[in-house]
């Protein structure tokens, strides 16, 4: 398309500030930018929207446009709502490198622009598909008359016959098809969003063709707000490439299609990846609607943390509960989860990303449509994230229920993907707190989570949680035992064995373990690996003597399995 078409468009609401000659220049693509250098993600020939954010004085806008230039861009497009207006320094750098500015007005919503220019650029390229592109974005509206991304799948199965869903990084179904045969399961919506994910942090090239059983899939990745969107194979700039990888590999969502894209032909590659661009407009309008919910998190964490009065914590409780929890008659109990991110070469900005994973971990599986399965508020403070849970209600601290978040079934459903996404080089922790009644328990509360974070972080694994349970326990304490006294005292137990049992495959270690998860019974112990009470008596004996250590006290069974759980 024609940068003249876009100007004669009266609903874009552009106003031209510059560059009148250029304007049968050809429109290619479009990206929403705030980067101060955006190059490394255009391929040339974009239509550049820009808030205006990477401004900080005047000296700034002559090296922008340059950039701009340089990477083939095709005309700029700025937004008054964050200045008022376009900056005159700013004209005149696009006058002077000859790239075409309008202005955005506030009233218009980048959004609004994205969508045309994709379905006019895919209607050039596609053909009669470029029907199908319109008509699934009329449908990408909110209200009763839209549908979302389920009514785009369902017209990508009516119109070309292939069934699609969208999943979270996390394997969480987002969208699907309506009355297409029957969905994936959770086990190969987990292995997908596992493959998507190892395949973007290698840095492969989208579509990634994945097979499942006997079945083949192509996976498209979906991008946010202020990410450099899927590009088509031929362009210059791959997917997956430029900037950090780890700073997005974590939320991406990914378009599925049970196809294989190998063979297809550009026109459809062209139209499922304007598909994705589609998609990613709901993405944003979802994660816009998290921001009220994040700010109610930041504001009571810092509440909290400042040691602010128990009557100030509890007022703004108040405010939180009606927006998590509508129609809620009494303000309910929270807990705290508290999650870190890290990686091994300790680079990436690891709070925001924290951020993002933990409400989407978060988020109710059983519950369906983004009002009713986002109940949370993540905030974020330095390299950790903090969620606020509200919880209806909860059950008594003695009948020996649990209610609300549990540690451990977080992360069921979610290890294998998030697994694939950090690598060997990247871990999520997780700590859970006990549920609190009142603005006097969230201080103790946030200090709970952060220490059951560290006893998961004291175990092996990419994908650990601990929750409060466990802070009455041994294990509470395990992780603050120096490396070298953890040494020390775990060879001076189980070297003796490791030795033997290397020399004489003896497997005194296992019958140690063995032994103790018995309590010490000789008949349970013996059923349980299959051996003659007096072969494990000769085994049990020959671990006392290597150690001089016996077995039948409890100071020395207490040390051995010490020993076996710190080393």
């Amino acid at each position: 398309m024609r940068l003249r078409a876009l100007l004669e468009t009266d609903a874009l609401g552009l106003q031209l500030l510059g560059g009148e000659d250029e304007l049968d220049r050809t429109v290619r693509g479009v990206m929403t930018t705030d980067l101060r250098d955006p190059s490394r993600y255009l391929s040339g020939g974009e239509l550049v929207l820009t808030g205006l954010a990477w401004r900080r004085d005047a000296a700034d806008s002559d090296p922008f446009a340059r950039l701009l230039v340089q990477a083939g861009v095709t005309a700029l497009a700025a937004g008054e709502a964050e200045l008022g207006s376009v900056p005159e320094d700013l004209v005149v750098a696009c006058l002077r490198h000859r790239l075409p500015l309008f202005a955005v007005h506030e009233s218009v919503a980048f959004a609004t622009i994205t969508e045309h220019v994709v379905r006019q650029v895919s209607g050039e390229r596609a053909g009669d598909l470029a029907a199908v592109v319109d008509r699934h974005r009329r449908m990408m509206t909110s209200g009763p008359a839209g549908g979302g991304p389920d009514v785009v799948l369902d017209l990508l199965g009516s119109d070309l016959d292939l069934r699609a869903w969208v999943l979270s990084p996390t394997g969480r179904p987002v969208a699907g098809p309506k009355d297409a045969g029957p969905a994936l399961t959770a086990e190969v919506c987990a292995e997908l969003a596992a493959e998507h994910l190892a395949a973007t942090r290698a840095g492969r090239r989208a579509p990634h063709r994945v097979t499942v059983g006997p079945t083949a899939y192509s996976l498209f990745p979906v991008r946010g707000r202020g990410l450099p969107p899927a590009v088509a194979p031929g362009a210059r700039t791959p997917q997956g490439t430029g900037g950090d990888v780890r700073e997005t590999v974590l939320s991406d969502w990914v378009l599925v299609v049970e196809a294989d894209a190998g063979d297809w032909a550009e026109e459809r590659l062209d139209l499922l990846y304007g598909v994705t661009q589609l998609i990613a407009v709901e993405r944003d309008r979802r994660d816009a609607a998290r921001t009220v919910r994040r700010r109610l998190a930041q504001e009571v964490l810092e509440l909290v943390q400042t040691g602010a009065a128990p009557a100030e914590i509890a007022a703004r409780l108040r405010v939180a509960a009606p927006v998590l929890l509508p129609g809620l008659g009494a303000a309910p109990h929270w807990q705290v989860v508290v999650a870190r991110v890290e990686w091994a070469d300790g680079g990436g900005e690891t709070g925001r990303v924290a951020q993002s994973l933990l409400e989407e971990i978060l988020v109710d599986p059983r519950a369906t449509g983004p009002e009713q399965s986002d109940r949370i508020a993540v905030a974020h403070t330095g390299d950790e994230a903090v969620a606020l849970v509200p919880l209806p209600a909860v059950s008594s601290e003695h009948d020996g229920s649990e209610t609300g978040v549990l540690a451990e079934a977080l992360l069921e459903s979610v290890r294998e993907p998030l697994s694939a996404g950090l690598g060997d080089g990247g871990r999520v922790t997780l700590g859970v707190s006990a549920a609190v009644h009142s603005a006097e328990g969230l201080r103790g509360a946030l200090e709970e989570a952060r220490h059951a974070r560290r006893v998961a972080a004291a175990r092996p694994g990419r994908v650990c949680a601990a929750g409060h349970q466990e802070l009455a326990s041994h294990v509470l304490l395990l992780p603050f035992v120096p490396d070298d006294v953890r040494r020390a005292f775990t060879a001076r137990l189980l070297d003796p064995l490791r030795d033997y049992d290397r020399r004489h495959r003896a497997e005194l270690v296992p019958t140690l373990e063995a032994f103790l998860a018995s309590d010490g019974s000789w008949t349970r112990c013996a059923n349980r690996l299959h051996l003659h009470v007096n072969t494990l008596r000769y085994r049990v004996g020959r671990i006392e003597q290597l150690t001089g250590r016996d077995l039948s006290r409890l100071e020395d069974k207490l040390d051995f399995f010490l020993a076996l759980r710190m080393s």
